[in-house]
Protein backbone atom coordinates (compact mmCIF):
# COMPACT_ATOMS: atom_id res chain seq x y z
CA UNK A 1 0.00 0.00 0.00
CA UNK A 2 1.19 3.81 -0.51
CA UNK A 3 3.21 5.21 2.16
CA UNK A 4 0.16 7.51 2.82
CA UNK A 5 -2.39 4.75 3.10
CA UNK A 6 -2.77 3.45 6.80
CA UNK A 7 -4.91 1.78 8.77
CA UNK A 8 -7.39 4.03 9.10
CA UNK A 9 -8.03 4.08 5.43
CA UNK A 10 -8.81 0.24 5.32
CA UNK A 11 -12.97 -0.22 4.92
CA UNK A 12 -13.19 -2.86 8.93
CA UNK A 13 -11.32 0.07 10.80
CA UNK A 14 -12.94 0.13 14.47
CA UNK A 15 -13.87 -3.45 14.31
CA UNK A 16 -12.90 -5.90 17.04
CA UNK A 17 -13.02 -9.68 16.63
CA UNK A 18 -12.17 -12.35 19.72
CA UNK A 19 -11.00 -15.21 18.00
CA UNK A 20 -10.65 -18.87 19.56
CA UNK A 21 -8.66 -20.63 16.32
CA UNK A 22 -5.99 -22.56 15.48
CA UNK A 23 -4.73 -25.02 12.34
CA UNK A 24 -6.04 -22.94 8.97
CA UNK A 25 -9.84 -22.64 8.68
CA UNK A 26 -10.49 -20.32 11.74
CA UNK A 27 -7.38 -17.95 11.32
CA UNK A 28 -7.52 -17.79 7.71
CA UNK A 29 -11.55 -16.16 8.31
CA UNK A 30 -9.55 -13.90 11.14
CA UNK A 31 -6.74 -13.12 8.54
CA UNK A 32 -8.97 -11.93 5.99
CA UNK A 33 -10.74 -9.72 8.98
CA UNK A 34 -7.39 -8.39 9.90
CA UNK A 35 -6.08 -7.45 6.55
CA UNK A 36 -9.54 -5.60 5.42
CA UNK A 37 -8.55 -3.16 9.19
CA UNK A 38 -10.22 -5.20 11.58
CA UNK A 39 -8.62 -5.72 15.17
CA UNK A 40 -7.94 -9.28 15.25
CA UNK A 41 -7.18 -10.50 19.20
CA UNK A 42 -5.93 -14.30 18.58
CA UNK A 43 -6.54 -15.84 22.13
CA UNK A 44 -4.10 -18.46 22.76
CA UNK A 45 -3.65 -21.43 25.47
CA UNK A 46 -0.51 -20.64 27.54
CA UNK A 47 1.12 -23.32 25.66
CA UNK A 48 0.42 -21.33 23.00
CA UNK A 49 -1.64 -22.34 19.38
CA UNK A 50 -0.30 -25.84 18.97
CA UNK A 51 0.24 -24.49 15.06
CA UNK A 52 3.81 -22.63 16.32
CA UNK A 53 5.37 -25.98 17.05
CA UNK A 54 4.40 -28.06 13.22
CA UNK A 55 7.11 -29.56 11.53
CA UNK A 56 6.75 -30.39 7.48
CA UNK A 57 3.84 -29.39 5.69
CA UNK A 58 2.33 -27.36 8.46
CA UNK A 59 5.60 -25.61 9.12
CA UNK A 60 4.21 -22.60 7.39
CA UNK A 61 0.62 -22.43 8.74
CA UNK A 62 1.10 -20.05 11.95
CA UNK A 63 3.55 -17.93 9.77
CA UNK A 64 0.93 -17.56 7.01
CA UNK A 65 -2.27 -16.98 8.61
CA UNK A 66 -1.94 -14.96 11.46
CA UNK A 67 0.03 -11.43 10.30
CA UNK A 68 -1.70 -8.39 11.38
CA UNK A 69 -3.26 -10.02 14.52
CA UNK A 70 -2.58 -9.45 18.68
CA UNK A 71 -2.30 -12.33 21.22
CA UNK A 72 -3.52 -12.58 24.38
CA UNK A 73 -1.86 -15.58 26.11
CA UNK A 74 -4.52 -16.78 28.97
CA UNK A 75 -5.93 -19.64 30.99
CA UNK A 76 -9.88 -19.47 29.87
CA UNK A 77 -10.37 -22.67 32.41
CA UNK A 78 -9.82 -20.19 35.07
CA UNK A 79 -12.61 -18.38 36.02
CA UNK A 80 -10.08 -14.97 36.20
CA UNK A 81 -9.69 -16.26 32.52
CA UNK A 82 -13.06 -16.81 31.15
CA UNK A 83 -13.66 -12.72 32.87
CA UNK A 84 -11.28 -11.47 30.81
CA UNK A 85 -12.58 -12.84 27.66
CA UNK A 86 -15.90 -12.02 28.66
CA UNK A 87 -14.79 -8.31 28.97
CA UNK A 88 -13.47 -8.49 25.36
CA UNK A 89 -16.78 -10.10 23.97
CA UNK A 90 -18.97 -7.16 25.85
CA UNK A 91 -17.13 -4.86 23.25
CA UNK A 92 -16.35 -6.93 20.56
CA UNK A 93 -17.87 -7.02 17.13
CA UNK A 94 -17.44 -10.62 15.84
CA UNK A 95 -16.36 -13.86 17.64
CA UNK A 96 -14.59 -16.49 15.88
CA UNK A 97 -13.98 -19.98 16.54
CA UNK A 98 -13.21 -23.50 14.92
CA UNK A 99 -12.66 -25.91 18.05
CA UNK A 100 -14.86 -29.17 17.87
CA UNK A 101 -18.67 -28.66 18.73
CA UNK A 102 -19.43 -28.19 22.29
CA UNK A 103 -15.58 -26.92 23.05
CA UNK A 104 -16.78 -23.37 23.61
CA UNK A 105 -20.28 -24.25 25.51
CA UNK A 106 -18.24 -25.71 28.41
CA UNK A 107 -15.85 -22.47 28.64
CA UNK A 108 -18.96 -20.48 28.32
CA UNK A 109 -17.95 -18.89 25.13
CA UNK A 110 -21.38 -20.63 23.19
CA UNK A 111 -22.91 -18.46 20.79
CA UNK A 112 -26.59 -18.04 22.29
CA UNK A 113 -24.48 -17.29 26.03
CA UNK A 114 -22.34 -14.38 23.76
CA UNK A 115 -25.08 -13.04 22.04
CA UNK A 116 -27.09 -12.70 25.73
CA UNK A 117 -24.11 -10.85 26.95
CA UNK A 118 -23.53 -8.82 23.47
CA UNK A 119 -26.59 -8.93 21.32
CA UNK A 120 -24.35 -7.11 18.56
CA UNK A 121 -22.01 -9.85 18.60
CA UNK A 122 -21.52 -11.61 15.33
CA UNK A 123 -20.27 -15.00 16.39
CA UNK A 124 -18.56 -17.14 13.46
CA UNK A 125 -18.35 -20.61 13.79
CA UNK A 126 -15.60 -22.92 11.62
CA UNK A 127 -16.71 -26.57 11.41
CA UNK A 128 -16.12 -30.15 9.81
CA UNK A 129 -19.95 -29.91 8.60
CA UNK A 130 -23.08 -27.65 8.84
CA UNK A 131 -25.46 -29.39 11.14
CA UNK A 132 -26.58 -32.82 9.87
CA UNK A 133 -25.99 -36.75 10.23
CA UNK A 134 -21.91 -36.01 9.81
CA UNK A 135 -21.58 -33.11 12.45
CA UNK A 136 -20.48 -35.47 14.85
CA UNK A 137 -17.35 -36.37 12.44
CA UNK A 138 -13.89 -35.57 13.38
CA UNK A 139 -12.67 -33.37 9.87
CA UNK A 140 -9.66 -32.48 8.16
CA UNK A 141 -8.99 -31.13 4.84
CA UNK A 142 -7.86 -34.57 3.37
CA UNK A 143 -11.21 -36.03 5.14
CA UNK A 144 -13.42 -33.89 3.14
CA UNK A 145 -11.41 -34.08 0.24
CA UNK A 146 -11.55 -37.65 0.04
CA UNK A 147 -15.57 -38.40 0.81
CA UNK A 148 -16.28 -34.80 -1.07
CA UNK A 149 -14.87 -36.29 -5.05
CA UNK A 150 -12.24 -33.46 -4.97
CA UNK A 151 -9.23 -36.14 -4.12
CA UNK A 152 -11.00 -38.61 -6.91
CA UNK A 153 -11.33 -35.67 -9.25
CA UNK A 154 -6.85 -34.74 -8.61
CA UNK A 155 -5.12 -38.38 -8.82
CA UNK A 156 -5.00 -40.97 -11.22
CA UNK A 157 -7.56 -43.71 -11.85
CA UNK A 158 -7.67 -45.21 -9.01
CA UNK A 159 -5.43 -43.06 -6.79
CA UNK A 160 -7.41 -40.29 -5.42
CA UNK A 161 -5.12 -37.70 -4.52
CA UNK A 162 -5.21 -34.90 -1.80
CA UNK A 163 -4.96 -31.60 -3.58
CA UNK A 164 -1.38 -29.61 -3.19
CA UNK A 165 -2.20 -26.50 -0.79
CA UNK A 166 -5.23 -26.38 2.11
CA UNK A 167 -7.94 -25.86 -0.65
CA UNK A 168 -11.09 -26.39 2.37
CA UNK A 169 -9.56 -24.78 5.22
CA UNK A 170 -8.54 -21.70 3.41
CA UNK A 171 -11.60 -21.24 1.11
CA UNK A 172 -13.61 -22.09 4.50
CA UNK A 173 -12.36 -19.73 6.50
CA UNK A 174 -12.59 -17.40 3.50
CA UNK A 175 -16.24 -18.46 3.06
CA UNK A 176 -16.82 -17.79 7.01
CA UNK A 177 -15.60 -13.96 6.67
CA UNK A 178 -17.84 -13.41 3.64
CA UNK A 179 -20.59 -14.55 6.28
CA UNK A 180 -19.22 -11.85 8.58
CA UNK A 181 -19.23 -8.96 6.33
CA UNK A 182 -23.25 -10.05 5.33
CA UNK A 183 -24.14 -9.82 9.00
CA UNK A 184 -21.61 -6.34 9.80
CA UNK A 185 -24.02 -4.92 6.62
CA UNK A 186 -27.18 -5.85 8.12
CA UNK A 187 -26.60 -5.17 11.80
CA UNK A 188 -26.50 -2.02 10.27
CA UNK A 189 -30.00 -1.63 9.68
CA UNK A 190 -31.20 -4.59 12.33
CA UNK A 191 -28.73 -3.66 15.57
CA UNK A 192 -28.36 -7.15 16.07
CA UNK A 193 -25.70 -10.10 15.34
CA UNK A 194 -25.99 -13.18 13.44
CA UNK A 195 -24.78 -16.40 14.22
CA UNK A 196 -22.52 -18.03 10.97
CA UNK A 197 -21.30 -21.28 10.44
CA UNK A 198 -18.72 -22.60 7.36
CA UNK A 199 -18.01 -25.74 7.24
CA UNK A 200 -15.09 -28.03 5.35
CA UNK A 201 -17.60 -30.66 3.41
CA UNK A 202 -19.79 -28.22 2.37
CA UNK A 203 -17.01 -25.80 1.42
CA UNK A 204 -15.57 -29.35 -0.61
CA UNK A 205 -18.63 -30.04 -2.16
CA UNK A 206 -18.66 -26.43 -3.60
CA UNK A 207 -15.37 -26.97 -5.35
CA UNK A 208 -17.00 -30.38 -7.27
CA UNK A 209 -19.73 -29.04 -7.69
CA UNK A 210 -19.14 -28.09 -11.35
CA UNK A 211 -18.56 -32.14 -12.05
CA UNK A 212 -22.14 -32.70 -10.47
CA UNK A 213 -23.28 -30.37 -12.92
CA UNK A 214 -21.32 -31.76 -15.63
CA UNK A 215 -23.01 -35.03 -14.90
CA UNK A 216 -26.11 -33.71 -14.76
CA UNK A 217 -25.36 -31.95 -18.36
CA UNK A 218 -24.27 -35.12 -19.92
CA UNK A 219 -25.07 -38.16 -18.25
CA UNK A 220 -21.43 -39.21 -18.18
CA UNK A 221 -19.27 -39.48 -14.93
CA UNK A 222 -16.29 -36.63 -14.06
CA UNK A 223 -13.27 -37.97 -15.32
CA UNK A 224 -10.48 -37.48 -13.09
CA UNK A 225 -8.55 -34.80 -14.38
CA UNK A 226 -5.40 -36.76 -15.63
CA UNK A 227 -7.75 -38.87 -17.61
CA UNK A 228 -10.24 -36.32 -18.38
CA UNK A 229 -12.04 -35.12 -21.42
CA UNK A 230 -10.25 -31.45 -21.62
CA UNK A 231 -13.22 -28.94 -22.38
CA UNK A 232 -10.13 -27.29 -24.86
CA UNK A 233 -8.08 -29.17 -27.87
CA UNK A 234 -4.87 -27.40 -26.29
CA UNK A 235 -4.61 -27.29 -22.71
CA UNK A 236 -1.45 -29.55 -21.80
CA UNK A 237 2.17 -29.98 -20.41
CA UNK A 238 4.67 -30.57 -23.02
CA UNK A 239 8.11 -32.10 -22.10
CA UNK A 240 10.69 -29.69 -24.38
CA UNK A 241 13.67 -28.42 -24.61
CA UNK A 242 15.35 -31.38 -26.94
CA UNK A 243 18.68 -32.31 -27.24
CA UNK A 244 21.97 -31.99 -24.46
CA UNK A 245 19.26 -29.35 -22.83
CA UNK A 246 16.43 -31.68 -22.67
CA UNK A 247 14.08 -32.48 -19.46
CA UNK A 248 12.04 -29.16 -19.29
CA UNK A 249 8.66 -28.29 -18.80
CA UNK A 250 6.19 -25.78 -19.65
CA UNK A 251 2.25 -25.39 -19.85
CA UNK A 252 0.80 -24.55 -23.38
CA UNK A 253 -3.16 -23.84 -24.11
CA UNK A 254 -5.33 -22.32 -27.37
CA UNK A 255 -8.33 -22.33 -25.87
CA UNK A 256 -10.48 -20.41 -28.51
CA UNK A 257 -10.12 -20.01 -32.71
CA UNK A 258 -8.35 -17.59 -32.40
CA UNK A 259 -5.67 -18.56 -30.24
CA UNK A 260 -5.52 -21.61 -32.21
CA UNK A 261 -4.87 -19.49 -35.73
CA UNK A 262 -2.69 -17.47 -34.14
CA UNK A 263 -0.23 -20.66 -32.90
CA UNK A 264 -0.83 -22.21 -36.42
CA UNK A 265 0.60 -18.76 -37.67
CA UNK A 266 3.18 -18.29 -35.79
CA UNK A 267 4.89 -21.83 -36.45
CA UNK A 268 4.10 -21.94 -39.65
CA UNK A 269 1.65 -24.87 -39.71
CA UNK A 270 -0.80 -23.75 -42.81
CA UNK A 271 -1.64 -27.49 -43.04
CA UNK A 272 -3.07 -27.70 -39.33
CA UNK A 273 -4.80 -24.41 -39.59
CA UNK A 274 -6.54 -25.66 -43.05
CA UNK A 275 -7.25 -29.12 -41.92
CA UNK A 276 -10.79 -29.37 -41.91
CA UNK A 277 -10.61 -31.88 -38.43
CA UNK A 278 -9.11 -28.59 -36.97
CA UNK A 279 -11.21 -25.92 -37.44
CA UNK A 280 -13.13 -25.20 -34.12
CA UNK A 281 -12.49 -26.06 -30.61
CA UNK A 282 -15.12 -28.99 -30.43
CA UNK A 283 -13.16 -30.64 -33.35
CA UNK A 284 -10.11 -30.17 -31.68
CA UNK A 285 -11.27 -32.40 -28.62
CA UNK A 286 -12.45 -34.93 -30.78
CA UNK A 287 -9.49 -34.97 -32.42
CA UNK A 288 -6.85 -34.82 -29.37
CA UNK A 289 -5.82 -38.71 -29.49
CA UNK A 290 -3.91 -37.55 -32.87
CA UNK A 291 -3.57 -34.03 -32.64
CA UNK A 292 -1.64 -33.49 -29.16
CA UNK A 293 1.09 -36.31 -30.03
CA UNK A 294 1.90 -34.21 -33.27
CA UNK A 295 2.07 -31.36 -31.31
CA UNK A 296 4.31 -32.60 -28.73
CA UNK A 297 6.80 -34.15 -31.48
CA UNK A 298 6.56 -30.55 -32.88
CA UNK A 299 7.10 -28.31 -29.33
CA UNK A 300 9.72 -31.19 -27.95
CA UNK A 301 13.23 -29.31 -29.98
CA UNK A 302 11.81 -25.51 -28.87
CA UNK A 303 12.98 -24.66 -24.97
CA UNK A 304 11.01 -23.87 -22.53
CA UNK A 305 12.17 -20.13 -22.56
CA UNK A 306 11.83 -19.94 -26.40
CA UNK A 307 8.20 -21.57 -26.10
CA UNK A 308 7.21 -18.34 -23.50
CA UNK A 309 8.92 -15.90 -25.37
CA UNK A 310 6.90 -16.84 -28.82
CA UNK A 311 3.25 -17.89 -27.03
CA UNK A 312 3.82 -14.17 -25.10
CA UNK A 313 4.62 -12.64 -28.26
CA UNK A 314 0.87 -13.20 -29.65
CA UNK A 315 -0.63 -13.63 -26.93
CA UNK A 316 -1.17 -17.38 -26.12
CA UNK A 317 -1.78 -18.55 -22.57
CA UNK A 318 1.18 -20.77 -21.25
CA UNK A 319 2.74 -21.20 -18.40
CA UNK A 320 6.40 -22.67 -16.72
CA UNK A 321 6.21 -25.23 -14.02
CA UNK A 322 7.27 -23.20 -10.95
CA UNK A 323 8.09 -24.67 -7.55
CA UNK A 324 6.10 -22.96 -4.23
CA UNK A 325 9.89 -21.53 -3.19
CA UNK A 326 10.76 -20.13 -6.59
CA UNK A 327 7.49 -17.57 -6.33
CA UNK A 328 9.82 -15.22 -3.44
CA UNK A 329 11.85 -14.22 -6.96
CA UNK A 330 9.11 -13.97 -9.11
CA UNK A 331 8.83 -10.47 -11.44
CA UNK A 332 5.16 -10.06 -10.81
CA UNK A 333 5.00 -10.73 -7.53
CA UNK A 334 8.17 -8.46 -6.57
CA UNK A 335 7.53 -5.24 -8.62
CA UNK A 336 3.46 -5.16 -7.91
CA UNK A 337 3.86 -5.62 -3.87
CA UNK A 338 2.24 -9.32 -3.84
CA UNK A 339 4.65 -10.11 -1.53
CA UNK A 340 5.47 -8.06 1.92
CA UNK A 341 8.69 -8.18 4.20
CA UNK A 342 7.69 -10.11 7.30
CA UNK A 343 9.24 -11.34 10.70
CA UNK A 344 8.26 -14.36 11.98
CA UNK A 345 8.70 -14.46 15.84
CA UNK A 346 11.11 -17.06 18.00
CA UNK A 347 8.42 -18.97 19.02
CA UNK A 348 7.13 -19.99 15.79
CA UNK A 349 9.66 -19.84 13.13
CA UNK A 350 11.00 -23.56 13.43
CA UNK A 351 14.40 -22.04 14.19
CA UNK A 352 14.01 -20.54 17.52
CA UNK A 353 15.01 -17.26 16.66
CA UNK A 354 13.33 -14.68 14.44
CA UNK A 355 13.17 -15.04 10.70
CA UNK A 356 12.42 -12.71 8.02
CA UNK A 357 11.14 -13.51 4.72
CA UNK A 358 8.23 -12.19 2.26
CA UNK A 359 4.49 -13.30 2.66
CA UNK A 360 2.15 -13.28 0.30
CA UNK A 361 -0.96 -10.61 0.53
CA UNK A 362 -4.18 -11.03 0.29
CA UNK A 363 -4.89 -11.43 -3.72
CA UNK A 364 -7.12 -8.02 -4.42
CA UNK A 365 -6.73 -4.15 -4.53
CA UNK A 366 -8.84 -1.34 -3.20
CA UNK A 367 -8.13 1.43 -5.30
CA UNK A 368 -5.05 -0.42 -6.97
CA UNK A 369 -3.81 -0.60 -3.35
CA UNK A 370 -2.93 -4.33 -2.12
CA UNK A 371 -4.13 -3.96 1.56
CA UNK A 372 -0.98 -4.01 3.71
CA UNK A 373 0.83 -6.01 6.42
CA UNK A 374 0.45 -3.69 9.54
CA UNK A 375 2.14 -6.77 11.66
CA UNK A 376 4.09 -9.77 11.24
CA UNK A 377 2.35 -12.86 13.33
CA UNK A 378 2.50 -12.23 16.69
CA UNK A 379 4.80 -13.89 19.22
CA UNK A 380 2.88 -15.79 22.41
CA UNK A 381 0.92 -12.96 24.55
CA UNK A 382 3.14 -10.34 23.17
CA UNK A 383 0.00 -7.86 23.44
CA UNK A 384 -0.83 -9.45 26.63
CA UNK A 385 -0.60 -6.34 28.51
CA UNK A 386 -1.87 -4.12 26.45
CA UNK A 387 -5.14 -5.89 26.17
CA UNK A 388 -5.73 -5.99 29.59
CA UNK A 389 -5.11 -2.42 30.28
CA UNK A 390 -7.42 -1.58 27.46
CA UNK A 391 -9.99 -3.36 29.90
CA UNK A 392 -9.17 -1.42 33.22
CA UNK A 393 -6.83 -4.15 34.25
CA UNK A 394 -3.97 -2.17 36.72
CA UNK A 395 -0.28 -3.03 36.49
CA UNK A 396 -0.28 -4.85 39.76
CA UNK A 397 -3.22 -6.56 38.88
CA UNK A 398 -1.41 -7.95 35.49
CA UNK A 399 1.39 -9.03 37.50
CA UNK A 400 -1.02 -10.67 40.08
CA UNK A 401 -2.67 -12.61 37.25
CA UNK A 402 0.67 -13.95 35.74
CA UNK A 403 2.06 -14.71 39.25
CA UNK A 404 -1.40 -16.89 39.27
CA UNK A 405 -0.93 -19.10 36.20
CA UNK A 406 -3.79 -17.07 34.52
CA UNK A 407 -1.80 -15.43 31.95
CA UNK A 408 0.96 -15.98 29.59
Amino acid sequence: MSESATSSDLPLKGIRVVEFTHMVMGPTCGLVLADLGAEVIKVEPLAGDSTRRLLGSGAGFYGLFNRNKHSLAVDVKDPRGREIVLKLVAGADVFSENFKAGTMDKLGFGADALQKLNPRLICVSHKGFLPGPYEHRTALDEVVQMMGGLAYMTGPEGRPLRAGSSVNDIMGGMFGAIGVLAALFQRQSTGVGRQVQSALFENNIFLVAQHMMQFAVTGQPAAPMPSRISAWGLYDVFDVGGGEHGGEQIFLAAVSDTQWALLCTEFNWPELQADPRLQSNNLRVQARDWMVPLLRERFAPFTAAELARRFEAVGLPYAPITRPQDLFDDPHLLATGGLAPVTLPADASGAGRPIDTLTALLPLALDGERLPLRQGPPALGEHTQALLQGLGYRDGDIAALREAGVLG
